[in-house]
């Protein structure tokens, strides 16, 4: 059956189930979503029940949207939604999608917006014919935020985002082919390994690949000249689980080498992934290293980035339908359950997740409606590999300032921007607000405030206990005033001659480049001073050397080579990690709802995923695999 045959029927069970006084004006497949413009919006609006039978009788999203022609133009619907709203609502932004027929009224009293039993935002209806949607303003604004709805808002990129939506709506809706059904898994990277993470499912119809990271200490790059994945522009989709380079930082370059498909993510890891994607350009910039991708890359990517909801499921290959689920590692980071077939096939990857609550998010989910095959990290899998609990690490991260203010030296904390620094950030703001630590100065360096903007931007991504902290309580801890932003090389060189005790986040988490550097160059040689490391040191990065007790460092100033002498204390505090330790990892396979029948072992040193996978297997009876690169299993 051809396209165009598969899209004639869909248009036919549509005007066979809308009642023929409902005015539609056309149906178009734009992406995964079967959309239908109408000039009666009112009606579908008053009868839930057609959009449902739409959804079930053609097996897809749909989404009913008025026709352009009932658009006015936004600057006066803008105007007049100003006029309608009350001041005191203090409106932040106002933007406009076409593409929905939404306007997004952001405000820092959204309840005024709506007003009495919704009277204001009725009239709002009444009056634009525009959509109206009201979010609460976040209380830290977001240059990336900011500056990728404007890209996304620009007239030329809204058509061809559109143009690139049916695309994909096309190649989605192309016939079956006939024959033998089968699925396989290739590891492209990140198996037996740490880093450059990258994982093929091929079935007869498809292939989609799951993340594409560089690898942490030399950039390694995944196996992409495997002849699994060439030409890339046999790709279906990419999916990425979360906004980490070294599961994402190639994906810009895939689109200079032939990928012009879909990014499937979470909005909030495609706004992470472009803020560290673009970092990642000026950092390699600044220490003369070559990066394959430029910022129009990073741009190409964004448009064509699908995002999805926890819980929202959606065609993204003729026979693979997929669903993000909630993977507590780092914002809007996802477990990506594939269901393949007509009920043929479950395969879930788990991503870096976080089995246990933390200060930012809920525990990763391990139900599921089916599994057959589960695809798990193990980067504390390690017998040996049992952390602390965050309580615990709070605890001990306290002593360390305490016994180093009390020396009169100074904390540097190498971090990532996202995740670690966030929480980190909540335990010494609650620390010095209770007193249980002395008041002072917590400096910001690298894009942890940006970040941490972004963080506010998507309050439905944090835990229950945050959300209400920071929205019914007013009080929101990333805005104390023990924080304070390093905008300048001035001012980081002040904090570094500054003789009074501080705190330092700054990010190079593994050491290997950023701003942390600077301070070790000021810092190492005094042994007052403390270096706390909360997140994992790969093996060839400067941070693990640290950890192993170096004592001299060779570095990098203004382009010439330095050796440094490295006498600051040195302390790891595992509790704050974002990855599952052993213990919680087994204790995720036993919760798993259903059972899969195989576990394959991923994201950890080489003797850890061995030794997961025969814990797991001598533990559950599951058969456990630990490929290495380049393997391919036959899952079904």
């Amino acid at each position: 059956m051809s396209n165009e045959r598969i899209f004639d029927e869909a248009r036919e069970q549509v005007r066979k189930i809308v009642p023929s006084h409902i005015n539609i004006t056309s149906i178009d497949f734009e992406g995964p979503i079967v959309v239908i413009y109408t000039q009666d919006m009112e009606a579908f609006a008053s009868n839930n029940d057609i959009v449902r039978q739409l959804a079930q009788g053609l097996r897809k999203r749909v989404a009913i949207r008025p026709d352009p022609s009932m658009l006015a133009d936004p600057d006066s619907v803008e105007k007049r939604i100003r006029e309608i709203i009350p001041e005191d609502a203090q409106i932040t932004d106002i933007y406009f999608e076409p593409e929905t027929g939404e306007v997004t009224i952001e405000a820092m009293a959204p309840g005024l917006v709506i007003g009495k039993q919704g009277s204001v935002l009725n009239e709002i209806k009444k009056e634009v014919g525009w959509a109206p949607k009201v979010v609460r303003a976040p209380p830290i604004p977001s240059k990336t935020v900011s500056d990728i709805r404007n890209y996304l808002r620009n007239e030329k990129v809204q058509n061809e985002r559109k143009d690139f939506l049916r695309k994909v709506g096309r190649r989605l809706a192309r016939p079956k082919l006939e024959g033998e059904s089968w699925i396989r898994m290739t590891a492209l990277g990140g198996y037996r390994e740490v880093g450059r993470s990258a994982s093929l499912l091929s079935t007869r119809e498809s292939k989609v690949l799951i993340d594409c990271g560089i690898d942490a200490s030399d950039s390694g790059k995944p196996y992409f000249d495997a002849p699994e994945i060439q030409p890339l522009d046999r790709l279906d989709a990419i999916v990425i689980t979360h906004a980490h380079l070294d599961h994402c930082g190639l994906l810009p370059a895939l689109y200079k080498y032939g990928y012009d498909g879909p990014v499937y993510c979470t909005a909030p890891t495609r706004d992470l992934m472009s803020l560290l994607l673009l970092d990642s350009i000026k950092v390699s910039a600044g220490e003369n290293k070559k990066v394959p991708f430029d910022s129009a890359d990073v741009r190409e990517m964004v448009k064509r980035c699908i995002p999805l909801k926890y819980g929202e499921t959606t065609d993204i290959a003729p026979d693979v339908r997929l669903t993000f689920q909630n993977a507590g590692h780092i914002l809007g980071s996802a477990v990506c359950h594939f269901h393949i077939g007509d009920g043929l096939y479950n395969i879930a990857f788990s991503g870096d997740m976080k089995f246990e609550r933390t200060w930012l998010f809920n525990a990763t989910t391990n139900k599921f409606p089916r599994l057959e095959t589960m695809i798990i990290e193990s980067t504390y899998g390690g017998y040996h590999d049992i952390q602390p609990s965050r309580t615990d690490a709070a605890t001990q991260l306290k002593g360390i300032i305490e016994r180093t203010f009390a020396r009169n030296g100074k904390v540097l904390v190498p971090v990532f921007a996202v995740g670690r620094s966030q929480e980190v950030m909540l335990v010494i703001e609650e620390l010095m607000r209770t007193g249980k630590i002395d008041k002072a100065p917590v400096y910001l360096d690298g894009m942890i405030f940006e970040a941490t903007a972004i963080h506010t931007a998507y309050p439905e991504y944090l835990n229950s206990q945050l959300r209400t902290q920071i929205f019914q309580m007013g009080q929101n801890p990333f805005l104390s005033d023990i924080f304070k932003r390093v905008d300048s090389q001035d001012m980081r060189e002040k904090i570094c001659n500054d003789p009074e005790s501080c705190i330092v986040l700054a990010t190079g988490g593994m050491v290997n480049g950023g701003p942390v550097l600077e301070y070790i160059k000021c810092w190492a040689h005094e042994p007052t001073n403390s270096m706390v490391f909360v997140g994992y040191q790969a093996e060839g990065t400067m941070g693990r050397k640290i950890q192993k007790g170096v004592s001299e460092l060779n570095m990098m100033e203004k382009g010439k080579p330095i050796q440094v002498s490295f006498k600051m204390g040195t302390e790891t505090v595992d509790g704050f990690s974002g990855h599952s330790d052993r213990r919680q990892l087994i204790n995720y396979i036993a919760t798993l709802e259903p059972k899969p029948e195989r576990i394959i072992i991923c994201h950890g040193e080489e003797h850890k995923c061995i030794d997961l996978a025969s814990a797991i297997y001598k533990k559950f009876g599951i058969e456990t695999r630990a490929p290495m690169n380049l393997e391919t299993i036959r899952v079904k």
